[in-house]
């Protein structure tokens, strides 16, 4: 289990929720956040993926992708209802939307989009380095 409060006044987070595991978009992402960690990490972020996949998947994709953040399972989408995350494809397939959230657990920036990829990462990133 984890909590956003295990972070609280420590890091910065950028939780992302996407799709599922292993499929194309959703690997280009993943492996933008893992190319791009060094950089959240120096900012003083964690990233954390989310996605309906359990952990045997998440497992082997950390493992096959070189991962080198948490994936945390949402099986029931309840951790995305909670985000407010909104399901993509005429409602079919969970979102894919990355939050900032800072130090003191407040949401500094948001964004949706199942297109832009790259955009998830580079405006996290900004927002991160802003803080």
């Amino acid at each position: 289990m984890v909590s956003l409060s295990d972070y609280q006044g420590k890091k910065h987070l950028v939780v992302y929720f996407y799709p599922k595991d292993e499929t194309p978009g959703c690997v280009k992402e993943a492996c933008g956040f893992r190319d791009s960690y060094e950089a959240f990490t120096e900012a003083g972020a964690e990233v954390i993926g989310i996605s309906a996949d359990g952990a045997t998947s998440h497992s082997k994709f950390i493992q096959k992708r070189n991962l080198p953040f948490q994936l945390l399972s949402d099986k029931d989408l309840s951790v995305a209802d909670e985000f407010g995350v909104k399901k993509s494809l005429f409602g079919l397939f969970p979102g894919r939307e990355t939050f900032v959230i800072d130090k003191e657990g407040i949401v500094r920036h948001s964004f949706a989009s199942g297109l832009n990829i790259n955009k998830h990462i580079d405006s996290a990133l900004k927002v991160i380095q802003s803080l």
